[in-house]
């Protein structure tokens, strides 16, 4: 098993002893997913560009964001599960589709 089925089966059991399953719909978190997104945005919205910069964050900062990376992480991984969706297999298949669609001649790499 991977770090993400591992964390998958821990959401699943975290979810199922406390009979949240039903509320775990797609739609559901989806919505959740992208609320935590926008709390993700919110972190950095009206940070300069040099403030944005990891390099610049204090150390609230850095644990508001990594906060907010693991909810939108937690979402995601539950999503996936919950859809049958392997999510390094489906990342990976896309990386190919993306390495057909833009080679690095046609994207100015060298």
């Amino acid at each position: 098993m991977s770090d993400v089925d591992d964390l998958a089966e821990r959401l699943r059991t975290f979810a199922d002893s406390r009979d949240w399953q039903r509320y775990h719909t797609p739609k559901n978190l989806l919505m959740a997913l992208s609320g935590e997104v926008g709390e993700l945005v919110s972190e950095l919205q009206w940070l300069s560009d040099v403030e944005a910069d990891p390099a610049a964050w204090d150390n609230g900062l850095r644990e508001r964001v990594a906060d907010e990376v693991a909810d939108v992480m937690i979402y995601l991984v539950r999503f996936a599960d919950v859809c049958a969706i392997d999510l390094v297999a489906a990342a990976n298949a896309k990386i190919v589709r993306n390495e057909q669609r833009f080679p690095p001649a046609a994207s100015g790499s060298s």
